[in-house]
Formats: C-alpha cells, sequence, structure tokens
C-alpha cells in the first residue's frame, strides 16, 4: 500500500506600497527572506510554512507571518490559488495555499536581518514556484482594485488625492489620474472628505485636502468594472 507523505503549506504575498530610491513614485513591493540551507539556499522566498492540524489556512498564515517576519498589521489577507504541481518543491511532494496579504502604505513592520523588500518587477533570484505564487498574487491586487473597495487596505487612513492615486498606480502597475479616480471613487461612495488639509509642502502652495475611506473594509462595488492605464487622449 503506498503510505501517503504530503505536505500542506502556506505562503504569503505580502505587498506594500513603498518609496523606491531614486524614483519620483512610489512603487509596489513583497516581503522576502534568504534561504540560508537546503536546496533553496541563496534564494530569497515568501513567508509561510506548514500547516498545523489545528488550524484554518487564514490561520496558519497569520501565524506564519508573525513567527517568520515580525508582521502584525496586515489590513488585508485572502487566499489567491493553490499550487500543487508534484514537482514544485524537491524531496516529499508539498501543496502550497497561496495568500495576498496587503499592508497600508504607512506601516513600517521592524522585519528581521534576513529579511528585505524588493519590487515586484525587479525581484531577486526567488526559490522554487515562489515567483508565480507573486505574479498571481499581483494579478489579484491589480483586478480587486477595479472592482472593490480593496484600495483602502493600501492606504493610511488619511491621504490626498495626490497619494491616493500614486498607490493605485503602483499597484496597478500604470499612471492613474487623481482626479479620474476621485471621480470614480466618489460615484461609489468610497471617499469621504475628511474637512482639514494636509500640511503645506516644501515648496508651498495650497495645502491638499485630506479624505479617508468610507469604510474600510472589501465590499464588490462595481464587478466587471476596470481601472485602464491611460490612452493617447489621456496625455
Amino acid at each position: 500500500m503506498h503510505e501517503c507523505n504530503t505536505g500542506h503549506e502556506v505562503l504569503v504575498v505580502v505587498g506594500q506600497v513603498r518609496p523606491t530610491p531614486g524614483a519620483a513614485a512610489p512603487s509596489l513591493h513583497v516581503l522576502l527572506w534568504q534561504h540560508s540551507l537546503g536546496p533553496a539556499a541563496g534564494r530569497w522566498a515568501l513567508p509561510g510554512g506548514e500547516v498545523r492540524d489545528d488550524e484554518d489556512l487564514p490561520t496558519s498564515a497569520t501565524r506564519q507571518l508573525d513567527e517568520k517576519v515580525d508582521v502584525r498589521e496586515l489590513s488585508h489577507l485572502e487566499s489567491v490559488s493553490d499550487f500543487s504541481d508534484p514537482g514544485r518543491v524537491p524531496g516529499r511532494r508539498v501543496f502550497a495555499s497561496g495568500f495576498l496579504g496587503v499592508l497600508p502604505s504607512d506601516a513600517d513592520p521592524d522585519v528581521p536581518d534576513d529579511t528585505a523588500w524588493f519590487r515586484v518587477d525587479d525581484l531577486p533570484e526567488t526559490a522554487f514556484d515562489h515567483a508565480e505564487i507573486i505574479a498571481r498574487a499581483r494579478i489579484r491586487l491589480a483586478a480587486k482594485l477595479s472592482y472593490s473597495t480593496l484600495g483602502f487596505a493600501l492606504a493610511p487612513e488619511e491621504f490626498t488625492l495626490s497619494l491616493l492615486a500614486q498607490l493605485y498606480g503602483a499597484a496597478l502597475g500604470h499612471p492613474v489620474d487623481p482626479t479620474n479616480l476621485q471621480r470614480i471613487l466618489t460615484r461609489r461612495g468610497e471617499l469621504v472628505r475628511c474637512g482639514r488639509s494636509a500640511p503645506p509642502g516644501p515648496s508651498g502652495g495650497r495645502p491638499a485636502a485630506l479624505y479617508r475611506f468610507a469604510e474600510r473594509r472589501l465590499r464588490i462595488t462595481d464587478q466587471f468594472a476596470t481601472l485602464r492605464p491611460p490612452g493617447p487622449a489621456d496625455g
């Protein structure tokens, strides 16, 4: 009789829009840790690990982030896909459940020394199928920004329209016009004006109004909507 020795792990793509050194606009980053031993030594991997018998998948994902990379401030967590290729890792067969976790842009977790943030469009050499898992999570994030309220997960509690457009643009992978974004989100009832202004910048000028999301939870708004890149007519 064939003995089953299959494992099951969760792997979490922790995404955050962060400043990029030398760039005017922030970009979407993912949190990775570096293997020091085994077949993936020197490669960078998603945080995660084996699912315990007494926990469900979201609980396991949350625990792994806490234990492995000291991340406790997720604003959103959801399942992305399962990865079941028999040869995805060497040795015994291990199924992986991929998750997307999002941190707001103002969060600054104190991650371990073997852990670092990388731009999703400039990843180091990753372990096993982790680059594919990251790609799937990135697609999911961009899609949900178009048809749901998931934008709240990227943003701090209060923000200017300019900052919000930068956050959306980094996650979507293309520029987003602040005025157009305001129109869309206002029509959906997502934005609330705080009645205050942001502190003036170094160049002075009129202070920008501050906004917040009407609710910080996931809700489907326009099931078939898509936030497309600007066309030639948009300049």
